[in-house]
């Protein structure tokens, strides 16, 4: 269990982190969502250890991790900026991670870049961003990390090295009970991946979910009428919008899908359907329940 207790960090004038609380079980993938400035980065250096907060504390399993070595050799953090030993190779870079690591593999290092069909006697410097991205991905696989946060991790890559990622990060979840800790501004990259998933803005989180429970309590119905219904609307249901067109509409509802289905039945429709939504789409229906302009936070 990651317990993050009311965090605040600031630079200079710049207030990054303010407050933010949340939890994350183990054997979990938490997808930190956030725009540009959100400080995404700056909450995955303060969990990692780098970073010390001005207030509050982030514990593992009721250790703290500031000052702690035998916590943070159970971390590995994948900056969104790679860094890599100077004019090395991969293997190099995986001997000298292992006298960090206890539980480092460099046979598996190897194995993995194997498998991402990367040179592994070549310099990494020489890699295009997406070859570098993927050399910080099995790097951090191979150390056996119990919590593994990732800055950006899918930026640079081709689609079929994300699913390939996505995958092997299942593998460790289901396997070894790895708990990924995923930022990301793209809400899309992390919908097939994460089970819960967070809202950083402004340096404070707005909402943190169990997203198969978003999903559940959110729905997307059309429906058709021979003639519309004088009012649409229930007790026990949330409206979050309804547009229409003649005598045909579509309606964001909250609520159990039973309940959904049993009101919209009793309209007598010539027609109507639930439509399963996206991440993006709960998000901005979050986002507009909660009185905010949820534009801003997918640029």
């Amino acid at each position: 269990m990651i317990a993050i207790q009311s965090i605040s960090k600031t630079f200079g004038d710049v207030q990054s982190l303010d407050k933010v609380t949340a939890r994350i079980g183990e054997g979990s993938i938490f997808g930190l969502i956030g725009s540009n400035g959100s400080g995404k980065s700056t909450l995955l250096r303060v969990m990692a250890g780098i970073l010390r907060p001005d207030t509050g504390e982030v514990k593992y399993d009721g250790i703290p991790v500031w000052d702690r070595p035998d916590v943070k050799e159970r971390i590995f953090y994948i900056s969104d900026d790679q860094f890599f030993l100077p004019g090395s190779d991969i293997e190099e870079n995986a001997k000298f991670l292992s006298s960090l690591y206890p539980r480092y593999n460099v046979a598996e290092a190897l194995q993995l870049a194997r498998m991402f069909n990367l040179p592994e006697k070549r310099k990494i410097q020489s890699f295009s961003k997406g070859m570098q991205k993927q050399t910080a991905i099995l790097l951090g696989l191979a150390a056996h990390p119990d919590w593994l946060f990732c800055d950006e991790t899918f930026d640079g890559l081709d689609p079929v090295m994300r699913e390939m990622v996505k995958k092997l990060f299942a593998r460790e979840v289901a396997e070894r009970k790895m708990t990924a800790v995923i930022a990301s501004h793209s809400l899309r990259e992390l919908e097939d991946i994460c089970d819960h998933i967070g809202l950083l803005h402004k340096g404070g989180i707005l909402f943190e979910s169990d997203i198969d429970e978003l999903k559940s309590q959110l729905h997307t119905v059309q429906a058709g009428f021979e003639k519309l219904p004088e009012r649409i609307r229930c007790e026990g249901l949330h409206f979050v919008r309804i547009t229409g067109r003649g005598n045909f509409i579509t309606a964001v509802v909250g609520g159990e899908e039973e309940a959904v289905r049993a009101y919209f039945s009793s309209l007598s429709p010539l027609y109507f359907e639930l439509i399963p939504l996206t991440l993006e789409e709960i998000f901005i229906a979050e986002m507009e329940a909660r009185g905010y302009d949820s534009g801003s936070f997918l640029e």
